[in-house]
């Protein structure tokens, strides 16, 4: 396998590398979408995900990469009643990020017939998609805001049930499709249906870096890592490890961290503030705080995690406001000081 981009080797970029690292750790945030200018590391972050990820268990010989220790999140190909001991075959497997061209077509997508069995066997089979290989992983589209109507539309569903339903060419299959979203794009190439803007968690924005030394060091590290892709990832090693374990540790201590009323009421009272839509602000807000505070080993949710996750949580969130100019991350800034007193 190709060496990729270290991800503990990424320059500066710290919201949209914390956002994928909260998404990482609690699939539930619903994504992470990065927006910014071309250059800026949107899809070497994504893709360095990939090989810092531990191994996840799936079931041998499951197209659909089931969990064997979750029965109620299996296929119909995987059937414990079927397995010796009640136990099915299980192997270690690279967590699954997968890219969704712009091109790609429906059947590629969510699964079609399978020719070739069709016309050598007689039979009908179902060849997955791509939605089948991002299950219990990452699904990537470069330029989300390019994507065809159809194909958001799709993707909503899927990402709101967890599974595919494909009903064509007398086929009919059901199959899990749970996936962390992630996207990314320019802004200046057209915006994101308010309908898929909304399913993501977390929106970042990324900006091309302004100073000297920031610029420098960028060049510097994907200089030699383009000299010598293998040596520049042993040089990381130790990093992304250390970087692994904390990933790690944060999902397994994860149930354990506390949301006290006073961080839910802070919530609350920011996203009334801000006029967000919904409850799902609230919800992400909660959601990706915990994570964080995972990540950071505390026990408890405080306003130190809130305060640092509120802009990715909510900036996309907001309604505009035609009485103030001001971007989204200007408000809630603005908000965030006016709630935390800082």
């Amino acid at each position: 396998m190709p060496s990729v981009f270290p991800f503990a080797a990424i320059v500066g970029q710290d919201e949209m590398k914390l956002a994928i690292l909260i998404a990482a750790v609690d699939p539930k945030i619903g994504g992470v979408l990065v927006f910014g200018d071309r250059g800026t590391g949107k899809s070497t972050a994504v893709r360095a995900l990939a090989a810092l990820l531990p191994k996840m268990r799936a079931v041998v010989g499951c197209p659909y990469g089931c969990d064997p220790d979750k029965p109620g999140g299996h296929c119909e190909v995987c059937q414990v009643d079927d397995a010796p001991n009640g136990r099915l075959k299980s192997r270690q497997v690279p967590v699954p990020v997968v890219d969704l061209p712009l091109g790609a077509t429906e059947d590629r997508v969510v699964g079609a017939l399978d020719l070739e069995q069709a016309l050598t066997r007689g039979r009908k089979a179902f060849e997955p998609g791509l939605l089948a290989r991002a299950n219990r992983g990452f699904l990537y589209i470069d330029e989300a805001n390019l994507l065809e109507d159809h194909l958001v539309d799709l993707l909503l569903d899927v990402a709101a049930s967890g599974e595919n339903v494909v009903e064509r060419e007398g086929l009919s299959v059901r199959h899990p499709a749970r996936f962390v979203l992630v996207g990314s794009g320019n802004p200046e190439e057209g915006e994101l249906r308010p309908q898929l803007l909304d399913r993501f968690g977390l929106s970042v924005e990324v900006t091309t870096p302004t100073d000297l030394a920031t610029r420098i060091e960028v060049v510097r590290r994907r200089d030699a890592f383009e000299g010598d892709p293998d040596g520049f990832a042993e040089d990381w090693a130790k990093e992304e490890a250390k970087l692994r374990r904390r990933v790690v540790a944060a999902r397994k201590r994860l149930d354990g961290v506390s949301v006290p009323d006073a961080a839910l009421e802070r919530a609350a009272r920011l996203c009334l503030s801000l006029g967000t839509d919904g409850l799902r602000g609230e919800l992400t807000l909660v959601r990706a705080a915990r994570a964080l505070a995972a990540l950071d080993n505390r026990p408890a949710v405080s306003d130190d995690q809130l305060r640092r996750v509120a802009p990715p949580a909510l900036r996309h969130r907001l309604r505009r406001n035609p009485l103030d100019d001001a971007g989204s991350t200007t408000r809630v800034g603005r908000a965030v000081a006016e709630l935390f007193d800082v």
